[in-house]
């Protein structure tokens, strides 16, 4: 790949992994086109200060096809970053921007006959739902998602003998099971992606996500980047809210090592024409999440325990990234330093307000949090 020759675009190029990306892809030599459309819940102040100065910047929709196809001028290899997450009542737009705008990408990819020689997607882990486990009886296990929270019963029991299940690292072999709305867009994405890519001779990979975290995640959306709401949820002396006993598990994984897998995704061959996951293989409770960023900003804040769970939600995942790391993936960042980062980020923004509460009224009023029995 000619690195200093190829213009790559990277949709949602002003948002948290984007825009690493375009910082990594800079300092590499290659030219870079933006496609964001700067949602107003997410850059209520316009373009942010950090989009780097030397990218082609076009604020427009990857669901207009004008947009669209001025972004792909020149362009070699796209890195299509831009989608619709977190936990809302809005579930038509998760479709329409996630599912509808890549197939726009691809759409005008085919309709103008563009040199489009790469095509790297995010995916998500939600397409897995639940993560793999395994049983002191039966083995392995890849339980369907859970269907009791509401009886307070929130491990998710064996399906075969009804015993306690061990958390496992999940491969990209486990059957996808997400049920949401944001899975199922994420999973319909990446499987036309990958569909579309070998209809067109295009070799495409799709990253699956852990939880991504870091600077520049946004403080004003209250519906998605659970270390920015605990942040300024402590920041104005309020406890992080946890939902369920605060004991679900996730992988959490800095936005510097994403923005590099997305870039060894998009310069090596052998990448290609399947799903890899991105994470680090650790497991971290919320509830020790929530504790450890008290003890970073140096608060004494405790976690809120209120039962409630949301609708969809999984109780453990941990993401395998052996497939990654097999073309020479490795997270360099660990969870404290990443959370030290991320401090030092926020003290730099000036006064923090909080967005959470508000938002948590209305997703009680939509029953997409429910309170348990």
């Amino acid at each position: 790949m000619a690195a200093s020759r190829s213009k790559v675009l990277v949709t949602g190029g002003a948002g948290l992994i984007g825009s690493h990306i375009v910082d990594l892809l800079f300092g590499k030599g290659y030219p870079v086109v933006i496609l964001d459309n700067l949602n107003p819940q997410t850059h209520p102040a316009g373009k942010p200060d950090w989009v780097h100065h030397e990218a082609e910047f076009i604020q427009g929709d990857v669901r207009n096809e004008r947009d669209v196809a001025k972004s792909l001028e020149g362009v070699r290899y796209v890195v299509h970053q831009a989608a619709f997450g977190g936990f809302t009542e809005a579930v038509s737009e998760y479709f329409d921007v996630n599912v509808n705008g890549t197939a726009r990408i691809f759409e005008v990819i085919r309709s103008r006959r563009l040199p489009v020689e790469k095509i790297v997607v995010a995916s998500s882990q939600a397409v897995y739902a639940e993560g793999a486990y395994e049983c002191p009886k039966d083995g392995p296990q890849f339980p369907a998602p859970r269907t009791r929270a509401e009886e307070g019963n929130w491990e998710v029991p064996c399906p075969r003998c009804a015993g306690p299940l061990r958390p496992l690292p999940t491969p990209e072999t486990k059957p996808l099971a997400g049920e949401t709305p944001y899975a199922l867009s994420k999973e319909f994405e990446e499987r036309f992606s990958l569909a579309a890519g070998r209809d067109l001779g295009i070799p495409v990979a799709a990253l699956r996500y852990a939880v991504t975290y870091g600077p520049r995640q946004s403080l004003f959306n209250p519906y998605t980047g659970v270390v920015s709401i605990f942040s300024t949820r402590i920041q104005n002396q309020l406890p992080p809210h946890l939902y369920e006993d605060g004991r679900q598990t996730r992988d959490f994984v800095y936005v510097e090592d994403v923005a590099r897998a997305n870039l060894l995704a998009l310069e090596h061959s052998g990448i290609r024409d399947a799903a890899f996951n991105v994470g680090t293989g650790r497991s971290t409770s919320v509830g020790d999440l929530a504790s450890n960023l008290a003890v970073i900003y140096g608060k004494k804040i405790s976690p809120e325990f209120s039962g409630d769970f949301r609708t969809g939600d999984v109780r453990h995942i941990v993401l395998d990234p052996g497939k990654i790391r097999s073309f020479g993936f490795e997270p360099k960042v660990s969870l404290e330093g990443g959370l030290r980062r991320v401090a030092e980020w926020i003290a730099s923004q000036g006064e923090i307000k909080e967005y959470f509460g508000e938002a948590y009224k209305r997703l009680r009023e939509k029953r997409i949090i429910r309170s348990r029995g």
